[in-house]
């Protein structure tokens, strides 16, 4: 398939009542954080079902649908490049590794990064230095943090929580709400495997975190602790 057969392919499935849903839901408008993007109104287990039917999509040609102004094809494009990566041999993971890395003005909303960074960001790391993540959380752009706190995610699974709390450690005082939620949900995860790691992070620190990302970090926790924690008395 190429880029011109994928846009037309999907713009025969474009529903103009879900594209308007879609850019409330995602905050399109001016000064929000979605501001400008375009919808052609698909659902996800639809892209993921052409994902897999376009697996055979060469990376040049994914790299055009990624750069679409239309979310959907931006969603499309990560799908397939999750789906390439996890099948493929050592030289194309890395290849695509590296395209993601250059590339991430593209991955520009939460959804975009969620389903995408753990699996290839995260998992090219996972036995590798970490570097690269500390660097993006240290970014100005708001997506390459939430990539940076989302790529920790594999780790996480593998019982291994360095990487996610020291970038925990560095979003701490982030400005936005995204990243507060990205933070509160991996600290919540760690606190799923290992409840005494999450409150030992939590307990030096959860009076100076944002609300919102304490209250995703607890969110499991019982609601007498939970409790403690809100009102200051952990």
């Amino acid at each position: 398939m190429t880029a011109k057969q994928i846009h037309i392919a999907l713009a025969r499935l474009s529903d103009p009542d879900i594209a308007a849903h879609s850019m409330r839901f995602f905050k399109t408008g001016k000064g929000e954080y979605g501001e400008g993007d375009r919808f052609l109104g698909i659902r996800v287990p639809v892209l993921r079902r052409k994902a897999k039917e376009f697996i055979n999509t060469p990376l040049p040609e994914i790299l055009r649908v990624l750069h679409s102004s239309f979310h959907e094809e931006r969603l499309l494009a990560l799908f397939m490049l999750v789906n390439k990566f996890s099948k493929g041999p050592p030289y194309e993971r890395k290849e695509i590794y590296q395209l993601y890395l250059k590339n991430t003005k593209y991955i520009n909303n939460w959804d975009l990064v969620d389903i995408s960074a753990g699996h290839i960001v995260g998992a090219y790391l996972a036995d590798k230095d970490k570097q690269p993540i500390y660097c993006m959380a240290e970014s100005i752009n708001l997506w390459e943090r939430r990539i940076a706190i989302m790529s920790t995610f594999p780790m996480i699974r593998a019982n291994d929580f360095t990487t996610t709390l020291n970038v925990s450690q560095v979003l701490l005082k982030d400005e936005e709400d995204l990243i507060h939620k990205a933070v509160g949900w991996m600290l919540r995860e760690i606190g799923k495997r290992h409840l005494s790691v999450e409150e030992e992070f939590l307990k030096k620190r959860y009076k100076d975190m944002p609300r919102t990302m304490l209250r995703y970090a607890i969110e499991k926790f019982p609601e007498k602790d939970r409790k403690r924690y809100l009102l200051g008395l952990a």
